[in-house]
């Protein structure tokens, strides 16, 4: 377990600590900042687009061999991107960075439920569910930290070793497929191609949608982002269609048919896209109309990560006594309460008021988080528990994705003055929470399918 709570740590930590980075990257190897936001970008579309593709491999093959090999891969891109002498290249490391990435997060939850006990796998679900949601905000403070003894290059130079350590490890300790599909067909590149573009085509055309919200005169039109969404429309519809006549679907709509595996996913895309929402909309409060310096509010923010790790182990050990949906619903419903409580504050509030909001946050998150990913992961049959994870990463992604868009196009139609973009957003990330506890609860009527 070790292995693959340190694997799924670095992919999500690199995931988000390399924003801060970016104004040396720009000033060290002479680019726009505009033109380094693409050292971000290139490795959430490679993730992004990858990840069914490399769940399908594991489910096909072994999921041991699809981690190591995206091990292999993120090691060599990390290298790659301290070596980078310009730009492009480092651009192009990030890409393949992300290719690794894909393979590790495709396949860990999957890793998970082979390694822990079906009377057990709530607790393991609950732990990765902790590594992932402490991983993911702790990213901007781990590249502080290493960013104030050394220069960007130690972002990427540590994955090195790290990742070659996890390499030799994971190769003697994770487990092999106990359960996997007859035959199976061969993966068609023609619909590994399709699923790039459909990602790769939505995510660019969101990202260039949020940031033409804005008010430069330099930001990308509109027009460009519709077109881009609008092609990955075309894509997916074509894709979706292909893969209803196929017996093992790289898509797996066989698995979205089950009821509880889709409400399950539209849990997790609006629940994640109510995290992102606050956690960017936030700092904006606190930095610009609660005047705290950065450190105060660095470690105010900290309160919802605490949150997760005091309720998930509770979570996990409730999981099987009570019905994922209405647990998770619960959850959800503690984090709408939060988020409307901290959308309502006035003035200038105390530390103590902010934090219970968050602490109250955090657990609501941690409660839903946990039964919410087992339920997806136990809903789908063994033999897909590859496509199951990969689906899992996939919502977490693209609710991220979703929630970055809505702060900026929010922002664009309220202003940022006196703090009321940042309580609208916020505001509307209560709403979602609201909207995916609904569909968590709507799970209730029916039992999950094992």
């Amino acid at each position: 377990m070790v292995v693959i709570f340190l694997g799924i740590t670095l992919t999500v930590l690199d995931g988000s600590m390399i924003n801060l980075a970016l104004p040396g990257i720009a000033r060290d190897l002479q680019a726009s900042a505009a033109d380094t936001i693409l050292v971000v970008n290139a490795y959430q579309i490679a993730t992004l687009a990858l990840l069914l593709p490399c769940a399908a491999l594991g489910d096909r093959a072994s999921y041991r061999q699809v981690y190591l090999g995206g091990m292999a891969v993120y090691a060599a891109g990390a290298l790659a991107c301290v070596l980078a002498p310009s730009l492009p290249l480092l651009i192009a490391a990030r890409a393949l960075q992300g290719v690794g990435a894909a393979g590790i997060m495709a396949v860990n939850p999957a890793l998970v439920r082979l390694t822990y006990p079906a009377s057990m796998l709530g607790r393991g679900i609950a732990l990765n569910s902790v590594v992932v949601a402490t991983s993911a905000v702790a990213g901007p403070t781990v590249a502080a930290a290493v960013l104030s003894v050394a220069s960007w290059h130690w972002l990427f130079g540590l994955n090195i070793p790290l990742g070659l350590a996890l390499l030799v490890l994971g190769a003697q300790a994770l487990p092999h497929n106990v359960a996997r599909a007859v035959a199976p067909p061969r993966l068609r590149t023609v619909d590994v191609i399709l699923n790039i573009l459909f990602f790769g085509l939505m995510f660019l055309g969101m990202n260039m949608l949020g940031g033409s919200a804005g008010a430069s005169a330099h930001s990308a039109s509109p027009l460009t982002g519709v077109a881009l969404v609008a092609g990955g429309l075309a894509v997916g519809a074509f894709y979706v269609q292909r893969q209803r006549s196929e017996a093992l679907p790289l898509l797996p709509v066989d698995l979205l048919r089950i009821r509880v595996f889709a409400l399950s996913m539209g849990t997790s895309i609006t629940a994640f896209a109510a995290q992102v929402l606050t956690f960017i909309a936030l700092p904006f409060l606190m930095l610009d109309v609660w005047h705290l310096s950065a450190l105060h509010a660095g470690l105010l923010l900290t309160a919802w990560p605490c949150g997760v790790v005091i309720v998930a182990p509770l979570a996990g050990a409730l999981i099987g006594r009570y019905h994922g949906g209405l647990l998770a619903g619960l959850g959800l419903a503690f984090l709408c309460a939060g988020l409307a409580l901290l959308a309502l504050m006035d003035g200038e509030p105390s530390t103590l008021q902010v934090a219970w909001r968050l602490l109250l946050c955090g657990f609501g998150f941690g409660l839903f988080q946990s039964p919410n990913n087992h339920t997806i992961v136990t809903s789908a049959p063994l033999s897909r528990a590859g496509a199951a994870s990969g689906m899992l990463a996939t919502a977490r992604i693209a609710g991220q994705a979703s929630g970055a868009v809505l702060v900026t196009l929010v922002f664009s139609l309220a202003g940022t003055a006196g703090g009321r973009g940042p309580r609208a957003a916020i505001g509307a990330a209560a709403l979602l929470a609201a909207i995916a506890a609904a569909f968590s609860v709507a799970r209730v009527r029916k039992p999950a399918v094992r």
